[in-house]
């Protein structure tokens, strides 16, 4: 099995093979669920600050916010260099 990095900003990279979902951080259902995650400390932040823009669901529970679209990071998954 291959393992493929995906930058997420910032030079945060996360393995795409253990991501499920990426979603915008913008319903009531995502918002729920990021503050469950920061509750049981499997939030991770990685915004530096910046506005939450993609909200990245894994296989291991981990919530991870990043500030880059989820249009960019999908077009990144699939190979497309754009950035």
């Amino acid at each position: 099995m291959e393992i493929k990095l995906i930058n997420i900003g910032f030079g945060n990279i996360v393995s795409a093979n253990r991501i499920i979902s990426i979603v915008s951080p913008e319903s009531a259902p995502i918002k729920r669920l990021i503050q469950e995650s920061r509750d049981k400390g499997l939030l991770i932040d990685a915004t530096y600050g910046r506005r939450t823009r993609a909200v990245i669901i894994t296989d291991s529970d981990h919530i991870i916010l990043t500030a880059v679209q989820p249009e960019t990071i999908a077009n990144r998954i699939n190979g497309k260099t754009n950035e």
